[in-house]
Parts: C-alpha cells; structure tokens; sequence
C-alpha cells in the first residue's frame, strides 16, 4: 500500500518538476566557440574614416568651428589618399596682396615669406564655405589642401604640423583669414583631418613656408610622404595670365546715410568678397543687413543701416562676445 501511494505522489509532483528542469538546462550558458572545437574569428583592422554624414557645430569662442559648419554629406571614401599641395613657382596674385584692415586691424601682406616659421592656433571651416569665392578668386574646397591666412602672400606653400600627434600637411595659401585673435590659420576640412584637428575644431599647430624645391623635414617618427619638385613656370601658364588682369570691379553701392557697422575695408573686391561671405555666415543673425560700399579702389564691408546708435551698439556687444573683437560704428 505504501508504494502504490509513493507512486501516486510521484505522478502528482511530475509535471510541476519538469518546466523546472526544462528551466535550468535553458539557463546553461553556451559554451565559447573555442571550447566547442570552433576557431576564434579576429576582429578586422580599424581604419581612419571621414564621417559618415554632415553634423552642426557651434563656433566656440578663442577658437572652434564656425557657426553650424561641418563636413560635407558627402565626403570622399579614401580622405587619406588625398595628395598634398605641391609647392611650385607661381606668379602673386596682383590684388589679394593689397594691404587692408579688418575689425579695426590693419593687415600688410607679405611679398615674401621665405623665413615664416610660427606656432599657434588652427580651425578649420568645411560645407558653409564649400563653393564660395576666396580671396584668389578661386572657390573654395573643401576637400582640397588649402589654407587661409591674415598675411601670407596668395598663393603660396606651407608646412602644417601637429606637435601633438606628428602628422603634417603641406597646403596652398589662397585665402584670408581667420579673423579670430588666437588663431594664425584656418585650414581645409581635409588638412584638419589629415592633422586631427577636426574632433575638437581647433588645436596647436606649427605653421613653415615653403619654397618650390624645398624637401620639408619630417617630425619625429614621421616620413616624408612626397618629393618637391621645381618646374618654372610655362611662358603660356592661363593662371599667371588670369592672375595679371584686373579684377571685375565689384557693383558700387551708393553711401547712405545712417548709423552702420564697419567690419573690414579692402582693396581687392575678392577680399571683400570671400570676407563678407565669411561674415556673413558668422553673424548669421545679421546676414540680411550686410553691404559692401565702393569708394574709389576702397571695398568696405558694412552692416545696416541701423535706426540708431544704441541699437548699433547693442549689435557690437554681441558681435564682440562671437569674434573678440569690436569693430567700429560709423555714423554720417
């Protein structure tokens, strides 16, 4: 009788300690593939990039990105394989060297820059100016190895090196800026790749000219990534002929009376010309109001007018808070 009702109880507890089971075994850890006899697959070799897709940046101030600037949607599979400039011997542009004066600071262009050899701030700026005129007259691209410089005569070669992480770069001046005070030059979105600069916008970086058969010297555990060469230059090069004539003069705007913002005055409309756009884009928020007056020979690049002095002012302060510096208020 005793075992019928161990029987009885055994098929009673049956179905409650079979999910229980079911449970634990489904619980079990699976076994790494190396233990089931299975080789390991090792993870592929990671390689530097461009980014996927454009993103917003704000300008931050003492050096950054320019407001709501970003690579391009669309950048080229391989930015690595992008070539540097080559220095060779070209004619200087003959209105983009003039002497001129931005927010209140006059700016001599050098005629030659054969011992420049400085360490300071670079950014760089990408899609918002990507297509625009520079101060060569040639558009700006962005995924070519250029720079932009307050001084340097246009065109010419420099060196760019991070200290930080070894790269280098070598580029062609064909543009003016930055017109932020700790910078000393703002590069393309690929130089500033190339060097690892695009992450944080801005970083220290060493700026040397260079000559037409100048090798430049690599940094520490860096090797030289191309041979200079020294071709002279054509008797029928297009570009020292494009580079001889005159500039198309820029459509006069007659003076208004007002209260107005001075920004920067120039001699050459492609100066005025690549500065306003740059302006522009900077101080987006004043973006319909800007001009440029023709005087003579004199491009000024102006913001108004204003319905008076103290909005003008107001206008200044948060100009002064985005760049660091004020520029002037005229008032005729």
């Amino acid at each position: 009788m005793s075992i019928a009702l161990s029987r009885r109880r055994a098929t009673r507890l049956f179905p409650l300690v079979v999910p229980l089971l079911l449970a634990a075994c489904g619980s079990v850890p699976p076994r790494p593939a190396a233990e089931q006899g299975e080789a390991a697959t090792p993870a592929p070799a990671t390689t530097r990039k461009a980014p996927p897709k454009a993103a917003a940046y704000v300008l931050k101030k003492g050096g950054g990105f320019y407001k709501d600037d970003g690579p391009g949607d669309n950048p080229p599979e391989d930015m690595e394989a992008i070539p540097d400039a080559v220095p060779q011997w070209e004619p200087l542009h003959r209105f983009a060297n003039n002497p001129y004066s931005v927010l209140g600071k006059d700016y001599v262009p050098m005629k030659d820059a054969a011992s420049y050899k400085v360490r300071g701030i670079a950014s760089w700026y990408g899609r918002k100016f990507h297509g625009q005129k520079t101060s060569s007259g040639e558009p700006y691209d962005m995924y070519g190895m250029t720079a932009a410089h307050t001084t340097l005569p246009i065109p010419s070669y420099v060196r760019v090196s991070n200290p930080a992480n070894g790269r280098a770069v070598v580029l062609r001046v064909n543009d003016r800026g930055p017109f932020h005070g700790d910078r000393i030059i703002d590069l393309s979105y690929t130089a500033a790749w190339k060097l690892g600069l695009t992450g944080n916008g801005s970083g220290l970086v060493e700026v040397e000219s260079l000559r037409p058969g100048e090798t430049p010297l690599p940094l520490p555990g860096l090797s030289p990534t191309l041979a200079l060469r020294n071709p002279p230059p054509p008797e029928d090069d297009p570009i020292a002929r494009l580079a001889s004539e005159p500039a198309p003069a820029a459509p006069a705007v007659a003076e208004a009376r007002g209260t107005f913002i001075q920004l920067g005055a120039f001699g050459n409309p492609d100066n005025a010309d690549s500065f306003r756009t740059h302006m522009t884009r900077e101080l987006d928020w004043l973006s319909d109001r800007f001009r440029t007056e023709v005087a003579g020979k004199l491009h000024r690049v102006q913001i108004g007018p204003f319905a008076s002095r103290a909005e003008a002012e107001a206008a200044v302060s948060r100009i002064a808070n985005a760049l660091g510096v004020r520029p002037t208020i005229i008032v005729r």
